[in-house]
């Protein structure tokens, strides 16, 4: 669970832009001078209920927090926080889970596309696992992650990339680590990539607030931090846990919402609420109270990314279910158009 909440409420006018914090009357980039206003009507196949995709346990007994999908090697990468009472290699105890919350310890898991165990990582000091990334190279996958906790929030400060390695444990000052710090003084630093238009989406907090920023992938590897979009996350006003966040094209997809309990019963439906927003504008073209699998039990949302194999891309959205300490997880996908 991303149990961060959006902090204060927003600006009315979501701002796009070359700078970080771009006045309202910048110059939008040239790819987009001429973009025309996306349209408001309702995405039907989108707005349709999901289909399962996958159901799986992870290493650990904690909650799935993020994913994403190798489709060509058939695996699914996938975060949570490391529970209490493991003990890691080279550590003298073994931590409780809120020294690992603070910590900001992970466990990277691999499984196959049938749910089955295919590896796994330790990340030491990284973050909360709000989100994560994948390139595929020659070499083998390339993760991006949240990366170098706040010692007082547990939240990364910034992001880096690194190949899988089975059973290895990683610090956040390990060699093969390939680190930025895309927006000083920030945290809660979540990457999610769109390898299909070499885009990398940023959702960072400044201030307290939390907003998005849209990075050329190339570039942003080149340590060229000046954003073709920056503008505040929509949604904060509603004061809904942050869930997770993908990217494709032209659009932003994100994630809010808690699981079942007091104040949000089952009967209700769930306040799950899924967005699109126009990078473009950074304005929310179409949202919805997500209604795949209500009958779930405690049905946490956690986790969105996008297939783009067999032709139409598909958004793939994660669920929590389970009595907790024996928590496990399903995903369902819909056509993205």
């Amino acid at each position: 669970m991303v149990t961060e909440m959006q902090g204060p409420r927003p600006g009315r006018r979501a701002v796009c832009g070359l700078g970080m914090f771009a006045a309202a009357g910048a110059v939008l980039p040239t790819r987009w001078a001429r973009a025309a206003p996306a349209s408001a009507r309702k995405p039907p196949a989108l707005s349709a209920a999901g289909r399962q995709f996958l159901a799986g346990r992870l290493r650990h007994s904690t909650v799935l927090q993020s994913f994403t999908v190798d489709e060509r090697h058939g695996h699914l990468y996938a975060l949570q926080l490391v529970a209490g009472g493991v003990r890691l290699a080279g550590e003298e105890r073994a931590p409780s889970h809120a020294e690992r919350v603070e910590n900001g310890d992970l466990c990277l898991n691999r499984l196959t596309l049938d749910g089955s165990t295919a590896g796994h990582m330790y990340l030491k000091g990284f973050g909360h696992g709000g989100s994560i990334g994948l390139e595929e190279s020659a070499g083998g996958v390339t993760l991006w992650t949240e990366w170098d906790a706040n010692p007082a929030s547990g939240y990364g400060r910034g992001v880096c990339r690194f190949r899988f390695t089975d059973g290895r444990v990683l610090e956040r000052d390990s060699d093969g680590l390939r680190t930025y710090h895309p927006v000083t003084g920030s945290t809660s630093n979540f990457p999610a990539l769109d390898v299909t238009h070499r885009q990398l989406l940023l959702r960072y907090k400044t201030g307290g607030i939390p907003r998005f920023a849209l990075y050329d992938l190339d570039r942003f590897r080149a340590r060229q931090f000046l954003p073709l979009a920056d503008f505040a996350q929509p949604g904060a006003d509603l004061d809904l846990p942050f869930q997770g966040m993908t990217v494709y094209g032209d659009y932003a997809y994100q994630l809010l919402g808690s699981a079942y309990g007091t104040g949000n019963p089952a009967s209700s439906g769930g306040n799950t609420r899924l967005y699109r927003i126009d990078l473009r504008t950074g304005r929310v073209v179409w949202q919805q109270v997500e209604r795949t699998a209500p009958g779930l039990s405690p049905r946490e949302p956690e986790g969105l990314a996008v297939l783009r194999s067999g032709g139409t891309p598909r958004l793939c959205l994660g669920f929590v279910e389970g009595p907790a300490g024996s928590r496990t997880f399903r995903l369902y996908d819909k056509a993205l158009s």
